[in-house]
């Protein structure tokens, strides 16, 4: 009898262990939104994808990373359990919908233009007369409404607004100021036109998430900015932080 009592007690002790181990852990969301994060083959990589990974290995919590429309990226992280999204820019309308490690990347978003077009803006209020394009759920939508631009074309993702700007289908989009300065040095004819707005980007966790786990995760990146490793991460892709 006491042996079966302590193999039940084994079994709910070992099964207890297995549903924690289970509860955390903490599915990723991210888009492609190259050199910050992407996919290389089925891999996610990227700036903040490394960042993400280290601070996951130092707290030693299990985790997966999968890339997605921003759309669909951005709604899991709302809805689903343990679930975060990154990079996300963090500003008064987001606030309250998630709980927040930050900053990945302190960064200013602006409006480009592909070289040779028309467009000529030195501010935003000359900028509202033209067709800018985003991306559905980005930030930047927003951003862009709250500006009182009239024309603003959605596009499904990053990929496909870049690829509207160089075919000259609109005439602006907003992109980060460090991944513009990549484009750049790589060789595409893309100009700066205005800032549009700056704001920290961090990683988006679902309301619900562990208070105690969020912690660790915010003291690993703390952990990671104050010993060099992002700004060592950020050189690796060729992107300058701030002082």
């Amino acid at each position: 009898m006491r042996k079966l009592l302590l193999l039940v007690l084994l079994s709910l002790s070992s099964y207890s262990l297995l549903s924690v181990a289970r509860a955390e852990t903490v599915a990723f969301t991210t888009e492609e939104y190259p050199p910050f994060n992407y996919r290389d083959g089925k891999i996610a990589v990227g700036a903040t994808v490394e960042q993400v990974r280290k601070v996951m290995a130092d707290i030693g919590v299990d985790y997966s990373i999968e890339v997605m429309p921003w759309a669909r990226a951005y709604s899991q992280a709302q809805t689903v359990p343990m679930t975060c999204v990154f990079a996300t820019a963090h500003n008064e309308e987001r606030d309250k919908l998630f709980k927040w490690v930050q900053p990945l990347l302190v960064d200013r978003n602006i409006l480009i233009k592909h070289t040779g077009s028309s467009v000529v803006a030195a501010t935003l209020d000359e900028a509202r007369k033209y067709t800018v394009g985003t991306w559905r759920e980005d930030y930047t939508e927003a951003a862009l409404r709250q500006a009182n631009f009239p024309r603003i074309d959605v596009a499904s993702d990053f990929r496909a607004t870049l690829k509207k700007l160089m075919s000259d289908r609109i005439d602006l989009m907003p992109i980060s100021e460090s991944y513009f300065d990549k484009l750049r040095k790589e060789g595409n004819a893309v100009e700066k036109v205005t800032v549009l707005s700056a704001q920290p980007m961090g990683i988006a966790c679902q309301k619900d998430f562990p208070d105690d786990l969020l912690k660790r995760m915010q003291t690993a990146l703390d952990s990671l900015i104050a010993d060099g490793t992002q700004k060592r991460i950020f050189l690796k892709y060729g992107l300058h932080l701030g002082d």
